[in-house]
């Protein structure tokens, strides 16, 4: 009789903390045993990962799938084709979020999105939520009730009309997720700048997908980037500030944790590989890379990467928010000519994340080894309340692993890639490593690159209050 379900052998295993030579034993989807040379037969299962890399499998904190947009557009990817693509790309649990649309209950937007994740998900999944209606109701019951359950974790805008909250309504979050033991994530933009400038885009018939850049200036993220490190520091809350696009904004958040205050920061692939220019393609081309903030420049995508090796940066997510280009619910919402503002706004990247940035940062010797499984696995876990059941290789942790073959060559196609988007960012891109077998919870869900897992069998995960979402202490809100 097999001691172990799943015994993984030879490979070289790397967490946030070390890299180490062993075999690994997993039985009920955990694993139980870490040792040199598990005795031969032992696994009902085995696989053999010599000359390979055996990673915990990514979490990605940040991405969108079959989110209710408002505007009559639709994403492509629901929670079967959004997950399926997750773990082709070595990602193994992943956070959407939960929209509370104004004037509606949060409540009932957690249990829609349960109804939407049931039956497809194929990887282990959390809620975040979005909060763009703080009512008296949502703020003295729902959100409350909710961080108890097990949603530890709220996105607020600063910008889009249909979320945006002001100062006055970010404070009472941000004094919510102190008292609670939440993390609130911020979505920093000043709206009233990029609405302005919109208008004066348009009045000047300057609407082509380019001007969306320029509609987004780095001041406008700049500014409220610090306004909410502001509010936070009042309030004395931990924040975090996802999809951090230059130079202006990481130069906020260094300043803020060179006071001591606890600002955490993520950024995406979109600013280490595109640049304002992708927008600027052929005709309407270039609404493929509408998202928002938007790509800024070269010397910028630098700045990006300095913040991921010294530290400024915690997550690397994908920001997975996938419309169809040629599609009447996609980008072409409001047609093939359609004034910037009325594009829907986000890429797809939610399997490309990990090899990207495994390829240009750890291939490149930008980040180490080590530095990887931190952005985008341990980190994730840690700061949504998921660790250590999620986010390391130990025993006891679930046994979500990605084997990778480190030497590996691809060129990104669409064609290869299993999300529901007619396109990709990165098309063409040629990246050095790529996961080849993919482990959720003890079981084989992709091989040789294939799924081979079975819609359903992801699991929905409570969160724990986030350690790093703990004040400081100095003020009694």
């Amino acid at each position: 009789m097999s001691d172990f379900d799943l015994v993984i052998r030879n490979g070289k295993v790397a967490t946030a903390a070390d890299v180490f030579s062993c075999d690994l034993g997993i039985v009920d989807g955990r694993i139980v045993a870490m040792a040199e040379g598990i005795g031969p037969g032992a696994g009902r299962e085995e696989i053999d990962a010599a000359g390979k890399l055996v990673l915990p499998g990514g979490i990605d904190a940040h991405c969108h799938f079959d989110q209710p947009t408002g505007d009559g557009s639709q994403m492509a990817d629901d929670f079967l084709s959004g997950t399926v693509s997750a773990a082709c790309g070595g990602t193994t649990t992943v956070i959407p979020f939960a929209l509370q649309a104004k004037g509606a209950s949060l409540r009932a937007a957690v249990a829609d999105y349960h109804r939407r994740a049931e039956g497809k998900a194929v990887v282990d999944y959390a809620f975040h939520l979005i909060v763009s209606d703080p009512s008296e109701q949502v703020l003295g019951q729902e959100l409350p009730a909710l961080i108890r359950d097990g949603y530890t974790s709220f996105k607020i805008y600063m910008t889009y009309d249909d979320l945006k909250l002001d100062d006055r309504q970010i404070l009472d979050v941000l004094a919510l997720a102190r008292r609670d033991g939440a993390m609130a994530m911020i979505h920093a933009e000043n709206s009233d700048c990029i609405a302005w400038l919109t208008d004066k885009l348009e009045l000047a018939g300057q609407t082509a997908p380019y001007f969306h850049a320029l509609s987004r200036p780095q001041v406008a993220e700049r500014e409220a980037t610090h306004r909410v490190i502001s509010l936070a520091e009042l309030v004395d809350v931990p924040i975090l500030i996802v999809h951090v696009s230059g130079r202006e904004a990481i130069e906020q958040i260094r300043w803020a944790q060179g006071r001591g205050l606890r600002i955490y920061a993520e950024t995406c692939p979109q600013y280490l590989f595109l640049t304002a220019e992708d927008l600027h393609l052929d005709g309407f081309e270039g609404a493929k890379c509408i998202c928002s903030p938007p790509p800024r420049d070269a010397a910028n995508q630098d700045a990006v990467w300095d913040g991921l090796e010294n530290g400024v940066f915690q997550l690397f997510s994908s920001d997975h928010a996938p419309f169809r280009f040629t599609d009447p619910k996609g980008k072409m919402l409001r047609g093939a000519e359609a004034p910037f503002r009325h594009v829907p706004n986000g890429i797809p990247g939610v399997e490309t994340r990990l090899a990207l940035l495994f390829s240009e940062g750890v291939g490149k010797g930008r980040i180490t080894l080590t530095r990887f499984v931190e952005l985008t696995s341990a980190n994730p876990a840690r700061l949504y309340g998921l660790y250590p059941r999620k986010g390391t290789i130990a025993i006891g942790a679930d046994a979500d692993l990605a084997i990778w073959d480190p030497e590996r060559e691809v060129t990104i196609t669409n064609a290869m890639l299993h999300h529901n988007v007619d396109y990709t960012p990165y098309e063409g891109r040629k990246v050095r490593g790529w996961p080849e077998t993919v482990v959720s919870r003890g079981e084989i869900v992709v091989e040789g690159g294939g799924f081979v897992g079975a819609a359903g069998r992801g699991q929905f995960l409570k969160c724990e209050s986030p350690v790093p979402a703990r004040p400081k202490g100095r003020m009694d809100v």
